[in-house]
């Protein structure tokens, strides 16, 4: 997938949330369908999504009546679902989403004691959630990656999208956050699959939870936060899964993946260059 814009020009085109759909490797790919997920019509959408208060959330925002859209992408696999206030417009868009099935290895060799041969993944590859009649206002900054306000809906969406995995018999869920934010928007139900990546975020966000989740987000986004080595840490994104089958839920849980994570987080060192970030900050008119 795209990436939405280059670290020097910081142009925002797209809230985007999961990308890099090349990091997915040995899918078995299913024909395109007319049916989300292959399975499910619109009304049948339109259904699930009403009895889990999407309709009442949406009419506490003014952004109703809604228009459903589903159509193909140029994997065949892979759907793309919107949801938009009252008519199929750019500017009307509140629901950007592109979800497939399938199964997944690890790109690089890994310690796991087991194979994900067996299990079937719910794949989130793009998501954007907006309220297309708002806009940013002085002293109000955007997030990395957002053009439009969020819809303050966040959790109540991930949990429609595990509800939805149970609900297809999937092992789990998958996503690649293109942003740190968006891995710790994620992080009440997904762990990553690297238990050094886990421990990196971990480490991060708890080291500054005081600055603010905003504000840390365009610290690192920006370059301004640094290794204990001196070096520029820059967000790499990496697999992070919501774990549904009992063999994920073990090796989550397990004491050697929560061993390496708490020992991992405990050498970890991070420091602010705040000069720099200040500077930055300024040239792209962020007032945060």
């Amino acid at each position: 997938m795209k990436p939405i814009s280059s670290k020097s020009g910081h142009t925002l085109k797209n809230n985007l949330l999961l990308g890099e759909d090349d990091i997915f490797a040995d899918l078995t790919e299913k024909a395109g369908s007319s049916l989300f997920l292959g399975k499910y019509t619109i009304t049948e959408v339109e259904a699930a999504l009403g009895k889990r208060n999407f309709y009442r959330e949406a009419q506490k925002r003014d952004l109703f009546p809604l228009v459903f859209d589903l159509s193909a992408t140029e994997t065949p696999s892979l759907q793309r679902f919107r949801i938009y206030h009252r008519s199929k417009q750019a500017d009307h868009l509140i629901v950007d989403l592109k979800i497939k099935e399938g199964r997944f290895r690890p790109k690089s060799p890994t310690d796991i004691p087991f194979s994900f041969d067996p299990f079937q993944f719910l794949f989130l590859e793009w998501l954007t959630l907006q309220n297309p009649k708002l806009s940013f206002q002085p002293g109000n900054a955007p997030l990395p990656g957002q053009n439009k306000p969020g819809l303050g809906l966040g959790r109540k969406v991930l949990e429609q999208f595990v509800y939805l995995a149970r609900l297809n018999g999937n092992s789990g869920l998958l996503a690649f956050p293109a942003y740190f934010h968006n891995a710790i928007l994620f992080s009440r139900r997904f762990f990553f699959l690297n238990p050094e990546k886990e421990a990196e975020v971990r480490a991060i966000s708890r080291m500054f939870r005081e600055i603010g989740f905003k504000k840390l987000a365009w610290i690192i986004h920006l370059d301004a936060l640094y290794r204990g080595d001196g070096t520029i840490y820059s967000w790499e994104a990496e697999e992070q899964i919501c774990p549904l089958h009992p063999t994920l839920k073990k090796y989550f849980a397990s004491p050697s993946y929560r061993g390496t994570v708490k020992r991992l987080v405990a050498q970890s060192a991070f420091t602010v260059r705040w000069d720099l970030f200040k500077a930055k900050a300024a040239e792209q008119n962020l007032s945060l």
